[in-house]
């Protein structure tokens, strides 16, 4: 649905004669308030068309409040320090359970998830929607359980070895899980797929196509009941497959690093650990193959930050871990991504109902403002434990997001 605000502005021609004009505002997005700036006059408008108090010309985007598909928050004192970064703007977030143990049972999704909540600033409305860690040993009954038990909401695979702490992940799909995977389908649970091959033979730019061809494509043949989201998807191939795929049982998670970033940010003044993420960045070509789909507004792509918090030196070492920090930063980045690319009238789709819509939950009633006012990141975040660096350390962005 399209909404019109026309205007009539008291001008002056060149002659210096008064004049007005009509003008005539195309917004897609209802919530989002306008504001404009015609010379020295300056007109904020609401959704009644109502003019609010002139002031100097910026640009406001209100939309429902985000939540966060795909977001790790670890366990004692980095949850501690990262979950309020999240809380403070998404209003909820399908939780990781690549935990060290991993969480592979409800009963211990519901102890991890009772820690979220002690973690959180007081009066915080953050829900954490928690996952359960596929196993070659995982039972159908769990899948049961999980259903039942209204605070789990999907099921991760991990290929084993894939990413961090995936050591106990799945060796062999169907022929370990696939009754796991059939009692998904009766109960309506989706499975969260880290779509890569573990094959070291694959070259590391090749895996996520790889498995596609060898794994999801004869998974969602197999099974085509089966809600799946390919998470943190970083190719154009995903991005293909995913819009082959029917509308409603297969979606996918995009990450501000893959919509911003190609892998000559890893190189670029030296190795750059920062960066280092997995799935790892890919070639432009396919940076652009994602922006393209997620700003196009169709309903099957959605926010996912994988915000991955690491200590400090942990990333700076001889082995860095793979993981990037985005939380603080990510809705200004997905701002600058659809502002960028024209398309700011499809960012509130994206961010904040595609998700909900493909779980089958009820959107946000709560409202987030994005405003147009340039800010530095920081470049660390200091804890007791140590440091954090956010994605885009030191850089200045030009969305802010703030509670009115």
């Amino acid at each position: 649905m399209s909404f019109f605000f026309y205007i009539y502005i008291l001008c002056h021609d060149n002659t210096g004669e008064s004049c007005t004009a009509l003008v005539m505002i195309k917004t897609l997005v209802s919530p989002c308030s306008v504001v404009v700036g015609f010379g020295s006059q300056k007109l904020k408008l609401d959704r009644s068309c109502k003019k609010v108090k002139p002031g100097a010309v910026r640009m406001e985007l209100t939309i429902s409040q985000p939540d966060d598909w795909h977001l790790h928050l670890r366990d004692g004192d980095l949850l501690q320090a990262v979950v309020p970064h999240s809380a403070s703007h998404f209003r909820r977030a399908i939780v990781m359970p690549n935990l060290k143990p991993p969480v592979t049972s409800t009963a211990a999704a519901i102890t991890y998830r009772e820690s979220i909540m002690k973690a959180l600033p007081i009066e915080s409305s953050f829900d954490p929607l928690m996952t359960l860690y596929l196993t070659d040993k995982t039972h159908t009954d769990e899948i049961k359980l999980a259903r039942e038990s209204g605070v789990v909401y999907a099921v991760k695979l991990y290929p084993a070895g894939a990413t961090t702490n995936s050591q106990d992940g799945v060796t062999d799909l169907f022929g370990k899980c696939l009754p796991v995977l059939e009692e998904m389908v009766k109960q309506n649970m989706p499975l969260l797929v880290h779509g890569e091959v573990t094959d070291p033979s694959i070259d590391v730019f090749d895996r996520e196509k790889i498995f596609i061809e060898t794994v999801l494509q004869p998974l969602i043949q197999r099974l085509p009941q089966l809600k799946v989201v390919m998470e943190h998807i970083t190719t154009m191939d995903a991005v293909n497959f995913v819009e082959s795929c029917k509308e409603g049982f297969v979606g996918a998670t995009v990450t501000p690093q893959h919509l911003l970033l190609n892998r000559n940010a890893l190189f670029q003044g030296g190795l750059q650990p920062h960066n280092y993420c997995l799935p790892v960045l890919k070639r432009e070509i396919h940076r652009e193959a994602i922006v393209k789909a997620v700003t196009s507004g169709s309903k099957k792509f959605f926010l996912g930050t994988d915000s991955a918090p690491h200590e400090r030196r942990r990333k700076e070492s001889s082995c860095g871990c793979a993981g990037i920090y985005s939380a603080p930063v990510a809705l200004s980045l997905y701002a600058k991504v659809f502002d960028e690319a024209g398309a700011l009238d499809k960012l509130e789709a994206f961010t904040s109902f595609n998700g909900p819509d493909f779980y089958g939950l009820p959107r946000n009633s709560s409202k987030i403002t994005l405003k147009k006012a340039p800010w530095k990141v920081p470049e660390v975040l200091s804890f007791s434990f140590g440091e954090i660096i956010p994605m885009f350390a030191g850089e200045t962005l030009q969305w802010q997001p703030s509670f009115e």
